[in-house]
């Protein structure tokens, strides 16, 4: 997929979301709607990932980390950079800019920020605003070994084929929990973050 079509639907949604003009649903809005299940905290704490789109010469591709083990929440999973918004944080964008150049090192000089799409809510109580910046190629990676034990990179083509969706499932608090995982080369990525490439899916694919 070109890189201008990318831009183009991504600011489109985000333009209707912004003016608070109807949008098609996306696929899965939180960790809770493909269990059936209603959500019960009232509040949200407010965070931001980056989705990073790396404009490469020989294809498209998302850039993703891999959690330390030793991380209190989320160990070892695979996840897009980004965190909890911070009292200085001016917006969603400048905390998913700053939690990506904290986790990964990437310099924000090489990223175009084109928009962001619809929230992701979490059964940890976060409301996650998904970012989409078109990376640059040229950048270091500087992981924060304390949080990060691994940055690479999976086509975006891998995404945007749904035979490479499937829905997963595992107990969790005696309960069965159902989730969307694409597993690329031996990563699992799973949860919240194929839930929001789910989405991303969706958007870039529409009407195609």
């Amino acid at each position: 997929m070109l890189v201008d079509e990318i831009v183009r639907r991504v600011r489109e949604r985000s333009t209707r979301l912004a003016s608070g003009l109807p949008v098609v649903p996306l696929p899965v809005g939180s960790d809770f709607q493909l269990n059936g299940l209603v959500p019960t905290q009232e509040k949200y704490r407010a965070a931001s990932v980056l989705v990073p789109i790396v404009n490469r010469t020989a294809g498209v591709t998302i850039l993703l980390t891999q959690r330390t083990e030793d991380m209190p929440s989320h160990a070892g999973q695979v996840a897009f950079p980004g965190g909890r918004r911070q009292d200085n944080d001016a917006d969603a964008v400048a905390t998913a800019l700053r939690e990506t150049e904290e986790e990964v090192g990437l310099d924000r000089k090489f990223i175009e920020v084109i928009g962001s799409y619809d929230h992701y809510r979490t059964g940890t109580s976060y409301e996650i605003t998904p970012i989409v910046g078109i990376v640059t190629p040229g950048f270091t990676i500087r992981a924060d070994p304390r949080e990060v034990a691994d940055v690479f990179e999976v086509p975006l083509d891998h995404f945007l084929d749904e035979k490479n969706h499937r829905l997963d499932s595992r107990m969790a608090q005696g309960r069965e929990r159902r989730f969307y995982a694409m597993p690329y080369e031996g990563r699992y990525i799973w949860g919240a973050t194929a839930g929001m490439l789910k989405n991303l899916q969706f958007i870039l694919t529409a009407g195609d």
